[in-house]
């Protein structure tokens, strides 16, 4: 049954949406169907960032140490350094450029300057090592590269065809950039016409799933997520308005997730411009370090992995600062364990945790859950993001599945990427016939159309014919008070096929026992879901670029470890 907030949310986006309204819907062919679109949307990136800098003009945007940046002044910077790209860099057109840096306020003159220019943005992983820099360099055949000194020195010895240009952080953007404008070009500099079909990014899978893939997308499907995620914006703040609780300060949030992962590109930066949010840079992330910046800042939402908000609600200086004007403390990349969840409403009473659900191939658009709904259904990701999403569970045929059946979660909307770079066999497996984007998660859609995710379809543990959900397990784990962190996957085993194991990292100055924990997830759940082994670990556990934990490092760790344990049993 839909609750009080669904009603009311679901009466709210009937009135935003209908014909002459703000966010007034249309439709587009695709895939032999009508998909809708939000009418009002700018066409481009380009147009985007003109419209809405216009609008906000001399509104604080960028906060990143002692540099304090208007929308105004960002914009002139982009569009000066559009020129310098065009004219003194040779971009063309539909050329692609890297961007490989850490988050600052020139990454993202950089970014804008690129798509202002016609380039398409490729967004390189900032944590790789220059050999994967590298291979995704070569792979999207970038036609130059802007790098941070840190990141140009990965790749300079490897004899790239790429040119790399370095440019600097924490100093003004006519410094940082000045390499950029070395050669010519400025803001005279006539920029190219674009349309919405014309590429303007790429952006990189996680390689959860093996070697890592680049994601393309038109300038149409990157403004429709953008502004899928400002409907839902939107209708938050109606609501709060109507009932007499809307917000008096501007919106603001910290930037501590990385701008080259697609929760940091879409709904953090990018819908930004469009309900002129302040962004205050965090180039490092450190809990009590992000608790000054919400108190000095007035933060009003905070958006990280599941760890960061949850770091922030046990903190042992927690009450030192004032955290009031942070209302919304959400999370992506990862389900939070739902301990977690009823963890942060008692230690921040005066806010709500909130998930989100989304992908690189999706734009990050997909589903939310938040507010009183996300208390109550805390193991969901929420329902469809309205307006513009369609959620779909498949089978292997590629068939609807009934509602409470566990299949294959899937995407169809206009802000899904246009496919695999060079790589027309993953794009063919990836989109249906029909458009819908098989996620490779398998889940399942409860009666009131929330999604709850089972586990990633390759993921799965298949112990003699039962199949184990890794994430189950991986909640369980965390439900102890001793336990920070935890993986779990499944190790070879000759009778069984599979054997689930895993590992776990303490929380400081805490202690116990492989056998002590198993004991307690025995206390639990089946005995056949027990990790049959699981190892501790004493350093953060490694993660991918979306800061999900890279599980398949960690699981050729312990294979051999684990090969030569059987090998002593035997």
């Amino acid at each position: 049954m839909a609750t009080a907030l669904d009603k009311t949310l679901q009466n709210i986006v009937t009135r935003i949406t209908a014909a002459g309204e703000l966010l007034e819907i249309d439709h587009i062919e695709r895939f032999g169907r009508q998909l809708p679109v939000l009418a009002n949307a700018p066409p481009t990136l380009a147009a985007y960032f003109d419209q809405f800098c216009a609008q906000h003009g001399d509104t604080e945007f960028l906060v990143d140490g002692d540099i304090r940046t208007t929308f105004a002044q960002v914009h002139a910077a982009a569009r000066e350094v559009a020129g310098g790209l065009i004219a003194g860099q040779g971009v063309q057109k539909g050329d692609r450029v890297g961007i490989a840096a850490r988050n600052s306020t020139n990454w993202v003159v950089a970014y804008m300057g690129v798509l202002m220019a016609g380039g398409c943005a490729c967004l390189l992983n900032g944590w790789w090592s220059g050999e994967e820099m590298a291979a995704g360099i070569e792979l999207t055949g970038c036609k130059l590269v802007l790098a941070d000194p840190q990141r140009a020195a990965r790749i300079t010895d490897l004899h790239l065809a790429t040119r790399v240009v370095v440019f600097e952080h924490d100093q003004p953007w006519r410094d940082g950039l000045s390499a950029v404008l070395a050669h010519g070009g400025d803001s005279s500099t006539l920029l190219p016409e674009l349309t919405g079909d014309d590429i303007a990014t790429i952006l990189y899978t996680s390689g959860s799933t093996g070697q890592s893939k680049g994601a393309w997308s038109d300038h149409r499907a990157v403004v429709q997520a953008v502004f899928n995620y400002v409907a839902q914006t939107l209708m938050m703040l109606t609501h709060l308005t109507e009932q007499g609780d809307a917000p008096t300060m501007q919106p603001c949030t910290l930037v501590n997730v990385p701008l080259f992962h697609v929760t940091g590109e879409v709904p953090l930066f990018l819908q930004s411009f469009a309900i002129g949010r302040k962004l205050v840079m965090m180039p490092k992330w450190n809990a009590e370090e992000a608790m000054r910046l919400i108190e000095a800042e007035k933060v009003t939402y905070f958006v990280g992995v599941p760890l960061m908000s949850f770091e922030i609600a046990t903190h042992p200086d927690r009450t030192k600062y004032d955290l009031s004007s942070c209302t919304a403390f959400a999370a992506g990349g990862a389900p939070r364990p739902i301990d977690h969840v009823k963890r942060i409403k008692e230690a921040l009473p005066h806010a709500f945790p909130l998930l989100g659900y989304g992908l690189t191939e999706t734009n990050a658009v997909g589903c939310g859950n938040l507010n009183e709904n996300y208390l109550a259904k805390p193991g969901s990701t929420g329902t469809a993001s309205k307006p513009l999403v369609e959620l779909g569970i498949l089978n292997d045929a590629g068939e609807q599945l009934p509602t409470g059946e566990v299949g294959e979660i899937a995407v169809r909307t206009v802000c899904n990427f246009n496919g695999y770079w060079n790589n027309t066999e993953a794009t063919k497996a990836a989109i249906m016939p029909d458009g819908f984007f098989r996620s490779g998660d398998l889940g399942y859609l409860d009666a009131d159309g929330y999604l709850f995710i089972v586990d990633r379809k390759k993921d799965i543990i298949i112990r003699g014919g039962e199949n184990i959900s890794c994430i189950e397990v991986e909640e369980a784990i965390y439900a102890h008070p001793d336990v920070a962190e935890a993986s779990v996957f499944g190790m070879p085993d000759e009778k069984f096929g599979e054997l689930p194991t895993g590992v776990f990292l303490l929380k400081e100055g805490r202690s116990i026992t492989e056998a002590e924990l198993r004991d307690y997830l025995g206390q639990t759940m089946a005995p056949f879901k027990v990790p049959v082994r699981l190892w501790r670990e004493h350093e953060t556990l490694p993660r991918l670029g979306t800061e999900k934990v890279d599980k398949r490092t960690l699981k050729a760790r312990y294979l051999t470890v684990w090969e030569s344990e059987q090998t002593a049993k035997a």
